[in-house]
């Protein structure tokens, strides 16, 4: 799986997890939603480390908890 795939699932798994749509994690993260929907979309193909770090941040996790997970087990290079 591509890296950027992995990250995408990554973020709906999570919010899917806590019941949360892009709206609310664009809120909780402090990051525009169409910055948080273009990812997600396809439209831009990943987002820069601190934008993820606020995405972890809006979900209430670290960082290294975020990659703690079975998608980035075999990533490849996008």
């Amino acid at each position: 799986m591509q890296l950027s795939e992995a990250v995408k699932k990554r973020i709906i798994n999570l919010a899917n997890a806590r019941n949360m749509n892009l709206h609310a994690l664009s809120l909780k993260a402090g990051i525009p939603y169409s910055t948080l929907n273009s990812f997600i979309n396809g439209k831009s193909q990943s987002p820069k480390l601190v934008t993820l770090l606020h995405i972890c941040e809006g979900f209430g996790i670290e960082l290294n908890e975020f990659f703690t997970d079975i998608l980035f087990t075999d990533v490849e290079e996008d």
